[in-house]
């Protein structure tokens, strides 16, 4: 399915979110405060929009970042990314499961999940081995769709992301399912307190999350 809907991945994103997702990403690598010594490894990386704010935040920038995906098409048009922006010795882009990454134990100082944890099939099993290869102290910066609880707010965002949101990625992305999974799998994603929970349980603590935007998104902070 994410491969099906690549080649539009991006413009999506930023027309759906109404660009909102540039600012969510940069609020996420602020939060990890990194001062250029660290390494990065983004997990779900998609098409390297995370990787690549990583390394290029204004707000401190990652040493270097490997991207892991399980979408080899997806994979493809982010290193094509990475290339036009000259970041290919900066940014690696590998091939592999977000349950068993393919990379070593306490290797990296930071990690980072874009709107990516709800996709593994299992979402603790995910977080257990992000924190197996980042080191003692290591800091983990999590985006993930939520829904509003303002009254008003939340139903008029229910609304959009249940009728309006399917119709528009349907007719420029071409593939029938992939804007009906995504309004389908945030609502059976976790409360903002049971993720919290589960990256306790997969090793991390100082786990807090912050509402942004209204609660559409929750960026969540953890600690190895």
């Amino acid at each position: 399915m994410f491969d099906a809907i690549a080649r539009r991945y991006d413009t999506l994103n930023h027309l759906l979110s109404a660009g909102l997702d540039r600012r969510w990403r940069r609020r996420a690598v602020r939060e990890l405060k990194l001062s250029g010594t660290e390494r990065v490894v983004d997990v779900c990386t998609g098409t390297g929009d995370f990787a690549i704010e990583a390394v290029s935040s204004v707000n401190g920038q990652a040493k270097d970042v490997v991207g892991v995906d399980f979408a080899g098409e997806m994979l493809r048009i982010g290193l094509n990314k990475v290339r036009q922006g000259a970041l290919d010795r900066r940014i690696h882009l590998v091939r592999g499961d977000a349950t068993s990454l393919p990379l070593p134990d306490a290797s990296f100082d930071a990690a980072t999940i874009g709107f990516g944890i709800r996709n593994v099939l299992n979402p603790e099993a995910g977080c257990r081995d992000v924190a197996r290869v980042l080191r003692r102290g290591g800091r983990l910066a999590i985006l993930e769709f939520g829904f509003p609880k303002i009254p008003g707010v939340g139903a008029l965002y229910r609304a959009y992301f249940r009728y309006v949101l399917p119709r528009v990625g349907r007719a420029i992305s071409k593939h029938g399912d992939a804007y009906e999974y995504l309004p389908a799998s945030v609502a059976e994603f976790p409360s903002a307190d049971a993720f919290a929970d589960v990256l306790r349980r997969a090793g991390f603590s100082k786990v807090e999350y912050r509402s942004l935007t209204f609660g559409i998104v929750y960026l969540y902070l953890a600690q190895k």
